[in-house]
């Protein structure tokens, strides 16, 4: 019998989901891949849903005059986004109950139209929630590198994730 089917004959299915509790180690690093290359009508259309009338993401002729980068940048809050974004089928999909907060939030060097983001993370710590049982907290740190490694946006992010449930309960 080959590992695709079960005992009774059935193909087995595996559901898409992010880490459990007990599934996080400290001290480990996760690549997320692939990575996300961020186009002009990303930025525009980011900046404009969220209201942000900033020249320097919407004004070419504006951002062309302004130094020091004479050219118009990716929205900061659309790198956050997608830093967070791009971890989430790795580690929170369908596991995570809530974003606790966010600190320590930087971006040393800014995003073009064109560049590609690739994230990692790092997870820093774990706690078992003493109020909430069945959940733990777990903390992380969020880097994006740009196509040239260079970092460009990094944070600290504490989230609440569920515990594996028990195998009585595991096929509802």
């Amino acid at each position: 019998m080959d590992d695709s089917t079960s005992a009774a004959g059935e193909s087995r299915r595996i559901v898409q989901r992010g880490l459990w509790f007990e599934e996080f180690e400290v001290g480990t690093t996760y690549e997320h891949r692939p990575g996300r290359t961020v186009t002009e009508a990303d930025n525009v259309l980011f900046t404009t849903l969220t209201m942000n009338t900033q020249p320097l993401h919407l004004d070419a002729h504006e951002s062309s005059q302004q130094p020091p980068f004479h050219e118009r940048l990716v929205n900061s809050m659309f790198t956050f986004s997608t830093l967070v974004g791009l971890s989430v089928s790795q580690l929170t999909l369908g596991t995570i109950v809530a974003n606790l907060g966010f600190s320590e939030v930087k971006f040393p060097a800014p995003v073009r139209h064109g560049d590609t983001l690739y994230a990692e993370t790092l997870v820093t710590g774990k706690r078992a929630s003493s109020s909430r049982p069945g959940e733990g907290v777990v903390s992380l740190r969020h880097i994006a590198r740009n196509q040239h490694g260079e970092v460009v946006a990094s944070a600290d992010r504490s989230t609440l994730v569920r515990m594996k449930p028990d195998e009585t309960n595991a096929d509802e």
